[in-house]
């Protein structure tokens, strides 16, 4: 009867170690359910993972600057010429020259009683050109970017309409901050026949080449330019031959 009691209690002493052992093992291994990878130092051998790009090459290949119209570059205007012969001042007539000053003020003044620019007088607009819509297409090769800026229009007819050509100044531009890539005026013609209806027009320049971009910040604009300093009489300042002098 003792004896038995006693493996009794030695057979649960070896359990009880068993299962300690068993426990601290788990804990331990590598492989073990509780380990949690708590308190682990990282692997200096391992790669860095690499950053995402700013802009990856595919978005670029298809990248094609936006087409924008400047403030004030919408319309142009055609004027006919208003120059009216001026009367001939009579010496001495001090209150007859004051009398055709104020009349002369009065008939260019407008609606509202300010002085009308002569060279810009509404009532003395033969087209109204504006721009009404803009498209563009772009071509990546050789390190350049092409591209095909169009612009469509009309051409309205004013109170002085006379049949004939209006001659439009439109430029085209692409510009990456500051820096002015390309710019070119073109003086685009348009016949316009009818008085009654408006005639439309479409402009396109297929020369428009640039380099080739690395990030999407370029800018085109298409515009009417009327501020292009007209070229310079080269007839002027040329002093004129004389004659030989003859015995």
């Amino acid at each position: 009867m003792a004896f038995y009691s006693v493996n009794r209690r030695l057979v649960a002493g070896l359990a009880l170690s068993g299962f300690m052992l068993a426990a601290a093992g788990c804990q331990s291994g590598d492989n073990g359910i509780l380990n949690l990878g708590i308190g682990k130092k990282p692997d200096p051998t391992a790669p860095i993972p690499p950053q995402d790009p700013k802009v990856l090459a595919s978005q670029l290949r298809a990248y094609c600057p936006k087409v924008t119209l400047r403030d004030g570059t919408a319309f142009f205007n055609t004027y006919a010429k208003g120059a009216t012969a001026k009367p001939k001042k009579k010496k001495g007539d001090a209150a007859a020259e004051a009398e055709a000053q104020a009349a002369a003020a009065a008939a260019q003044a407008g609606p509202n009683g300010q002085p009308v620019d002569p060279n810009h007088d509404p009532s003395k607009i033969i087209y109204q050109a504006s721009i009404t819509d803009m498209t563009r297409d772009c071509t990546h090769a050789d390190g350049q970017l092409s591209m095909k800026i169009a612009v469509a229009g009309k051409v309205v007819p004013g109170p002085m309409f006379a049949p004939g050509t209006v001659t439009m100044p439109i430029r085209i531009a692409v510009q990456h901050g500051n820096d002015v890539l390309y710019s070119q005026l073109h003086q685009y013609q348009v016949q316009v026949t009818d008085p009654s209806a408006a005639t439309q027009f479409v402009f396109t320049d297929t020369n428009v080449v640039v380099p080739e971009p690395t990030a999407r910040d370029y800018q085109a604009y298409a515009g009417y330019d009327e501020n292009t300093p007209a070229p310079a009489d080269k007839s002027k300042g040329k002093r004129k031959k004389r004659a030989p002098a003859t015995n």
